[in-house]
């Protein structure tokens, strides 16, 4: 689970949210539906954030206000 968050601790930082062993999955499966992914699939997820995300300041910024929200919900 998570294969990208290692890569994500700018993004996690930037909306406030400290990833601990008790949220990861929480957080993930935000992550996965945020992004249009089935949940658990690693390998497309990280893609689609690298892709789509990290390469767009206007997309990294929605991501993370999404993230904020979905996680916040959960």
């Amino acid at each position: 689970m998570s294969c990208y968050f290692r890569h994500m601790d700018a993004i996690f930082a930037e909306a406030g949210i400290i990833v601990t062993k008790e949220n990861r999955k929480q957080l993930d499966e935000a992550i996965h539906h945020i992004m249009d992914v089935e949940y658990k699939n690693c390998s497309p997820t990280w893609a689609k954030i690298k892709k789509e995300v990290l390469s767009n300041t206007e997309k990294r910024k929605d991501f993370i206000t999404r993230l904020k929200s979905e996680f916040a919900r959960s």
